[in-house]
C-alpha cells in the first residue's frame, strides 16, 4: 500500500462507521483501520445488552404490581437467571451481525490491527506506514478500573464482561453511580441479586438538579441500601472479597465497577501531530467540526470526551466524515443535549442544566407524579419533573426528571427546547386524556402562573381542573 489515501479512519465503532457512511458517498480511496472486536461498543457490550437485560429485570419485578391489580399467584412465579442471560446474548449477537454487514462488505479496506499515528498524513498499523490526506481518530473508550482491583480477577465485572456471565452471584456491590451503575444496580436488584451501591458524589445518574436527586435517591433506596458522598474501596478479609468506605463495609462475592470510562489513547501517538495535549493527553477539538486545531485529523466520539451517547457519537462521526472529504470544514449545529438513564423511574436531562443557569433569573416549574391520574391507574406514580424557563420571554430552556415515560418525556421537551419553544406555546399544544404528559403540562401551568397571563381567547390559558380524574 504505497498509494496515499483520501482518509484513514481509525476506528470502527459508533463513530467510525458514522465518518465511514459519509466518506463512502464522496471518495472510495479510504482505508477502515480497527482494534479488537469489530461490531460496535453499543451492540456488544453497551446500549443494547444492557437494555435487554434491564427489559427482563423489569418484567419478573412488575409480578409485585399483580396483586393489586387482582391478579392472583405472583408469588410463584420464578426466574431462570440463566435463561435471561442466555437471551441477552443472543439478542446481543444479532445486534453485532447487524452492525457488521458494513464492514464485511470493505475487503482489504477493512484492517484489522492497533494503529499508531507517526505524525500528521501518517499512519502505521501492523507494521506498515500508510498515508493519508486525512485521518479520523474514533477509537472510543475503555471502562475504568482502578489497577489494585484488577488483582481481583474475574470477581471484578465492567460492561464488557458482565454480559457473558451465564449466571449471576448472591450479592454483588456496584461501585460508581453515573447513569450505567444506576441501571446495572437496579437491573441486578431486580432480578434477585442482593444489591448494595456506592457512589463518592452525592449526586446519582448525572442529575444536577438537587430536588430531582433527592426523589431519585429516595426511590432507588427502596430497593437496595445506596451509601453515596463516600469513596469506596475493595480489600479482602478472610479471603472474601470486602466493599469499604470511611464510615461502611460489605461482603460481596463480585463487585461491578461503574467508574466512567477513559478514551482510548494508550500508544496512539498523539503527540506527533505536534499539536498541545491537555492534562488528559488529548489534543483541542472544535465539536462544531471535528477538526483538532488547524491539522487535516479528526476526532469523533467517547475518545474526545465530550459526551459518551451514542447520538452524539454518530453526529461526531457524521460531521468528521464530512469534513474530511472537504477542501475546508464546515461548521454544524449541534444537537439539543439530552440524555436518559433507563431506570424505573426514569431519569433524563434536557437541555440547559440547572448549574448553568442562574437561578435568580430562571423560573422553576414542578410537577410531582404521586397523583397524576394515568400514572396511579398504571400503579407508576411516583417522581418529579422540573422545567426551567426564562422568565423574559416564558421561553423554555431545560428540564431534569425521575418520572415513568421519562425518555419519551424527554423527546417531547427536546423538541421544544430546540424549537425554542414558550411555555405558551407548549400549552397551546393539544394534550390528550388521560396520559402521562398531562404530568407535564400540570408543570408547564406552574410556570404559566409566574408569567404574564395570556390573552382570553388564548388556549394557553385553559386551567386545571384540580381533580386526579381529570388533569
Amino acid at each position: 500500500m504505497n498509494e496515499t489515501f483520501d482518509v484513514v479512519i481509525v476506528g470502527a465503532g459508533t463513530a467510525g462507521l458514522a465518518a465511514l457512511r459519509e466518506v463512502t458517498k464522496r471518495t472510495q480511496n479510504f482505508i477502515l483501520i480497527n482494534d479488537g472486536p469489530w461490531g460496535t461498543v453499543c451492540a456488544r457490550v453497551g446500549c443494547m445488552p444492557s437494555k435487554t437485560l434491564i427489559e427482563a429485570a423489569n418484567a419478573f419485578h412488575h409480578r409485585g404490581t399483580f396483586e393489586e391489580f387482582g391478579i392472583r399467584g405472583a408469588g410463584s412465579l420464578t426466574l431462570d437467571v440463566a435463561a435471561a442471560l442466555q437471551r441477552v446474548r443472543r439478542l446481543r449477537d444479532k445486534f453485532v451481525a447487524s452492525t457488521l454487514k458494513t464492514t464485511e462488505a470493505l475487503g482489504q479496506r477493512a484492517i484489522s490491527g492497533r494503529a499508531r499515528l507517526l505524525g500528521v498524513g501518517r499512519v502505521e498499523v501492523n507494521g506498515h506506514e500508510l498515508r493519508a490526506r486525512h485521518i479520523i481518530i474514533a477509537t472510543g473508550s475503555s471502562p475504568v478500573v482502578p489497577a489494585p482491583w484488577r488483582a481481583f480477577g474475574k470477581r471484578v465485572l465492567t460492561t464488557d464482561t458482565l454480559f457473558e456471565q451465564e449466571t449471576l452471584p448472591s450479592r454483588m456491590a456496584v461501585i460508581g453511580l453515573g447513569p450505567i451503575g444506576v441501571e446495572m444496580a437496579q437491573a441486578l436488584s431486580r432480578l434477585g441479586v442482593d444489591m448494595v451501591a456506592f457512589g463518592e458524589q452525592p449526586t446519582i445518574a448525572g442529575l444536577r438538579d438537587i430536588r430531582v436527586n433527592a426523589v431519585a435517591t429516595d426511590l432507588l433506596k427502596h430497593e437496595f441500601p445506596l451509601f453515596l458522598g463516600e469513596k469506596a474501596d475493595l480489600d479482602t478479609a478472610d479471603g472474601r472479597m470486602r466493599v469499604r468506605t470511611r464510615v461502611n463495609e460489605t461482603v460481596v462475592d463480585s463487585v461491578l465497577v461503574s467508574l466512567g470510562r477513559r478514551p482510548n489513547i494508550d500508544n496512539l501517538g498523539l503527540e506527533t501531530l505536534g499539536v498541545e495535549l491537555n492534562a488528559q493527553g488529548l489534543p483541542p477539538v472544535d465539536r462544531h467540526t471535528m477538526q483538532i486545531a488547524d491539522i487535516p485529523v479528526f476526532m469523533a466520539g467517547d475518545i474526545n470526551e465530550h459526551k459518551p451517547l451514542l447520538h452524539e457519537a454518530a453526529d461526531e462521526g457524521h460531521i468528521a466524515g464530512i469534513n474530511a472529504t472537504r477542501a475546508a470544514p464546515v461548521r454544524f449545529t449541534r444537537r439539543t443535549p439530552l440524555s436518559i438513564v433507563f431506570s424505573d423511574p426514569g431519569i433524563a436531562a434536557v437541555g440547559s442544566r440547572p448549574s448553568s443557569l442562574d437561578v435568580n433569573k430562571t423560573l422553576m416549574g414542578e410537577m410531582q407524579f404521586k397523583h397524576q391520574g394515568r400514572a396511579m391507574a398504571g400503579q407508576r406514580n411516583k417522581g418529579v419533573l422540573r422545567l426551567y424557563a426564562q422568565p423574559e420571554t416564558g421561553r423554555l430552556l431545560g428540564a431534569e426528571m425521575c418520572v415513568p415515560a421519562a425518555e419519551h418525556m424527554a423527546h417531547l421537551l427536546a423538541l421544544a427546547i430546540g424549537r425554542s419553544l414558550t411555555v405558551h406555546e407548549m400549552l397551546r399544544m393539544p394534550f390528550y386524556h388521560p396520559v402521562l404528559e398531562e404530568g407535564l403540562r400540570t408543570a408547564l401551568r406552574g410556570l404559566s402562573k409566574q408569567l404574564p397571563s395570556c390573552g382570553e381567547s388564548d388556549l394557553a390559558g385553559c386551567e386545571a381542573f384540580d381533580a386526579e380524574a381529570l388533569d
